[in-house]
């Protein structure tokens, strides 16, 4: 693939931030409590969004299938990261809600 359509583009994108904010997420409750699985989720989750992200760039024939693996668990993560109050919680909440939402895009 010489050229990423912008689809292609934003799921990238939204996976390399999602990346970043499931590991600031990781590093906040290495000290914290957690009664749900964050922050496991962010570890399944930053790993499936590289994952999704190399897809993309070898043109991977189960591109689909890996988008909507990781459409999946980025949800998963987004549901038990958003019932924390701290601030590194809810910023992966809404990186893997927009990470899964963009990654459902391709998958579709």
């Amino acid at each position: 693939m010489t050229q990423l359509n912008e689809t292609y583009r934003k799921c990238i994108e939204a996976c390399q931030e999602c990346i970043l904010r499931c590991e600031e997420c990781i590093k906040g409750m290495a000290t914290e409590a957690s009664d749900n699985a964050c922050p496991l989720c962010c570890h399944e989750c930053l790993q499936l969004c590289q994952l999704c992200i190399s897809a993309i760039e070898r043109d991977s024939r189960n591109l689909k299938d890996n988008c909507a693996l990781c459409a999946q668990v980025c949800q998963w993560c987004a549901e038990q990261c958003g019932v924390h109050s701290h601030d590194h919680c809810r910023r992966c909440a809404e990186s893997c809600g927009v990470c899964a939402a963009e990654c459902r895009k391709i998958a579709a």
